[in-house]
């Protein structure tokens, strides 16, 4: 039986559906054919039992999964075998026959039951080759166990594999979805924004019943074609997907379309691990396996993080055991909380921007102009600690910089690339080439969440702004922020939330106002707000210790340091108690808890 950690590795037997709750062979009591007697038993007529089941990869490749599963499962048969062997003192010597024969015992499992879809020519014979070559090897080894000779070669089994592309076909031409069991995969990986235009076209037929596929990754239409392929079937499936099909915009666009529209159930996941190219310069990739049926089958659904399992009772989109809900963008916190938006966007192909040298240069020159040139910073340069500036004309006479050759420069050629823009209020802006497209800059101090960060960080660096520094649209804002809401925003409980339901940039976060006006925030006392503001406040005064370390230092994992560290959990228990949550609770328990009370603030609104 094959373990969580092998099935990281990349070996996708299909028979974890049968017993992904053992964890191991060496965790089992009872003899292997005793301990599922419907799978191995001889003769056994059932759907899924070993001689009967038909599996299907439909994005096969070389068919690395399919070989992998057919070698899995025949040296668990082959031990099964040996097993009935040792137990009936060797009587079994010289009677075992191959694939289903009438009398004696009987190898169950052929490669003849292994399908696949494939749409390069030459992948589909090395899959064909790789099937044979396995089959091979695996009758090779039973004649060891039973010391005698089969009579298996030349091999008369077929290797199914079929060249066509996947998402194009009826899968029943292949493989009759009443003869199968099993559907496995590891579908392509392309993310929505580097789809070619054929796979576009790809996407309109597998999501033939779903107009809003736009934002999805090219792997979410196998689980389409999957789901149409099971349907008044008991087939089960399990693939393996990127693990943003289950995060940000995408799980309430597939998964509610799935859940709730195909009747589709998730039986297991495995949540996110980091799978390793083998290559030279590795690609990590984070993936999830998700196994599936049409409706309820399986009496205790299992959640895999890591080398854990835990029993749920459900799991939903986000591979949580939690209820099914689907965060929504909406204009305003869900809890009342200030508006949160993006910082000013320039819209100015750079010509409002300058660097640090161009800045001395031009304040050199024109001492006026130190008025109203202002330090500009996004995400890179918060985090950073990086200097760029910008001219900042809101409110400027044009007395002040109309005789400044090297301005009116840039603001000509602002003009020009906004009178050529596409989008037609963009144009309208080329009449004020002075003023960035979108002004949103506070008047007083204020909050800013950086949109993109590394998710290596325990925490996204989240801090307050002084007025005159201009914050782009790289940055998320919140004006009026008190220090409560920076302790909880700092917080492990809202780092929680955020994991889930951030979209990605590659895998670093990309924080969107929907993690925020979607986040519920916790009904404190008196008192235990004033604990945060104070746990606050003294993850403010542990950066100050090291005024010359930029966030990304303070909050690297190996660099942060342990003034910082101790600041931060005591935050953390000081918002973990005002939720009334266990300081033991798990990050995915915390999550469940969180999905709860959002659920119970959206019925609210809704009787509202």
């Amino acid at each position: 039986m094959e373990t969580a950690a092998t099935l990281q590795r990349g070996a996708f037997p299909l028979f974890a559906y049968l017993n992904v709750a053992s964890r191991a062979a060496g965790t089992m009591k009872k003899p292997l054919f005793q301990a599922f007697p419907a799978t191995f038993a001889h003769g056994n007529t059932g759907k899924h039992c070993i001689k009967d089941g038909m599996k299907i990869d439909p994005a096969c490749g070389s068919g690395n999964f399919l070989t992998e599963t057919y070698l899995s499962i025949r040296r668990l048969e082959n031990r099964v075998l040996r097993e009935l062997s040792d137990m009936r003192k060797n009587q079994l010597q010289g009677q075992i026959s191959l694939f289903g024969a009438d009398s004696g015992l009987s190898i169950q499992v052929s490669i003849s039951q292994f399908y696949g879809i494939e749409i390069n020519d030459f992948a589909v014979t090395v899959a064909k080759t790789a099937l044979w070559i396995a089959e091979s090897q695996m009758l090779k080894e039973t004649e060891d166990i039973f010391a005698m000779h089969l009579d298996f070669l030349p091999l008369k089994t077929n290797a199914y594999i079929h060249e066509g592309n996947a998402l194009r076909i009826d899968w029943n031409d292949v493989l009759s979805a009443g003869k199968c069991s099993y559907i496995m995969g590891n579908p392509p990986f392309v993310g929505h924004q580097w789809r070619s235009a054929k796979q576009n076209e790809d996407m309109q037929v597998a999501f033939h019943d779903l107009k809003q596929h736009g934002k999805l990754d090219y792997v979410c239409a196998w689980y389409n074609k999957a789901a149409d392929y099971m349907q008044n079937e008991k087939v089960v499936a399990a693939l393996v997907s990127t693990n943003s099909i289950c995060q940000g915009e995408s799980v309430g666009i597939l998964w509610k379309f799935l859940l709730e529209k195909k009747n589709l159930e998730i039986q297991f996941a495995y949540r996110t691990f980091v799978w390793e190219s083998e290559a030279n310069e590795k690609a990590h990739v984070h993936c999830i396996i998700i196994g599936f049926s049409i409706g309820h089958q399986t009496a205790d659904k299992k959640i895999i993080t890591g080398d854990t399992l835990a029993l749920a009772q459900h799991i939903n989109g986000y591979l949580l055991n939690a209820p099914d809900v689907y965060i929504q963008a909406r204009g305003n916190s869900l809890s009342g909380y200030p508006k949160m938006s993006k910082g000013s966007q320039p819209t100015d192909g750079g010509n409002l921007i300058l660097n640090e040298k161009e800045k001395i240069e031009l304040e050199h020159q024109y001492p006026q102009t130190r008025e109203f040139i202002h330090q500009y910073i996004g995400a890179r340069e918060f985090i950073n600690n990086q200097k760029r500036y910008c001219l900042w004309l809101k409110g400027v006479s044009p007395v002040e910089y109309r005789k400044v050759p090297p301005i009116i420069s840039r603001l000509n050629a602002v003009r020009a690339l906004r009178e050529n823009s596409p989008t037609e209020s963009v144009r309208k802006d080329a009449n004020t080439p002075a003023l960035f497209t979108q002004i949103r800059q506070p008047n007083t101090e204020y909050l800013v969440v950086p949109e993109v960060s590394s998710q290596r960080r325990r925490y996204i660096p989240i801090g307050y702004v002084a007025p005159d520094i201009i914050c782009s649209n790289m940055l998320y804002i919140i004006p009026t922020a008190s220090f409560f809401m920076l302790g909880v925003l700092l917080s492990n409980v809202h780092m929680s939330w955020a994991r889930v339901f951030c979209g990605r940039l590659k895998s670093d976060y990309r924080y969107t106002p929907a993690v925020y006006n979607n986040f519920p925030w916790p009904n404190t006392t008196d008192a235990q707000k004033q604990k945060i503001e104070a746990t606050a406040q003294g993850i403010l005064d542990a950066r100050a210790l090291y005024p010359d370390a930029s966030l990304a230092d303070l909050y690297d994992p190996l660099t942060m340091p342990v003034e910082l560290q101790k600041a931060h959990t005591a935050n953390d228990k000081a918002v973990m108690e005002a939720y009334g949550f266990s300081t033991k609770m798990s990050e995915a328990d915390c999550v469940a808890a969180l999905m709860k009370m959002y659920q119970q603030l959206t019925e609210k609104e809704e009787k509202s």
